[in-house]
This record gives C-alpha cells, structure tokens and sequence, in this order.
C-alpha cells in the first residue's frame, strides 16, 4: 500500500476528504518522529510501540572489494507488534 492509498482508506474509513486524512497522518508521523529523536517509547496500545535502539560500531565487508570497512555507531528505529496486531494478521 502506497501513501496515497492509504491517505484514501483513511479518508473513506473516517468519512472525512482525502486532504483532512492527509493532515492526520502527516501529523501522525511529525509526532511519532518528534517523539523518537528525543528517544521517546510511543505505545499504542493493542497496536504496536515505536522504540529507538542503539546500534554498536561494527565492521563490515564491501561486497565489491572485500575491503574491511568501519561501520559507525548509530540510533535505529523499531516497531514491536502489539498482541491485537498479531492476532488480527494470523
């Protein structure tokens, strides 16, 4: 599902116009974006919860070359299902 199908089945679900579903969900992600770079846990519940997580230097190979690489340090951002999401996918 692309972002335009989705901003329509938002629309179509809530009764309200494609422009308003599209202000909902791009204020939807402003906030959960926001809520991650400060290293906020967002929970919803039955749902999910977004997470940040640190990831260790490590090192790697270029696939090219072989060459040894160093691979820096970095902060990634998670998605854990919740309990209603999984039953509802089985």
């Amino acid at each position: 599902m692309t972002k335009a199908e989705l901003i329509a089945s938002i629309g179509k679900e809530a009764k309200i116009s494609k422009a308003s579903a599209e202000k909902a969900l791009n204020a939807f992600t402003g906030c959960v974006t926001k809520a991650l770079k400060k290293g906020d846990k967002l929970t919803l519940t039955g749902f999910g919860t977004f997470s940040v997580s640190k990831r260790k230097a490590r090192t790697g190979r270029n696939p090219q070359t072989g060459k040894e690489i160093k691979i820096p340090a970095t902060r990634v951002a998670k998605f854990k299902a919740g309990n209603l999401l999984r039953s509802a996918i089985k």
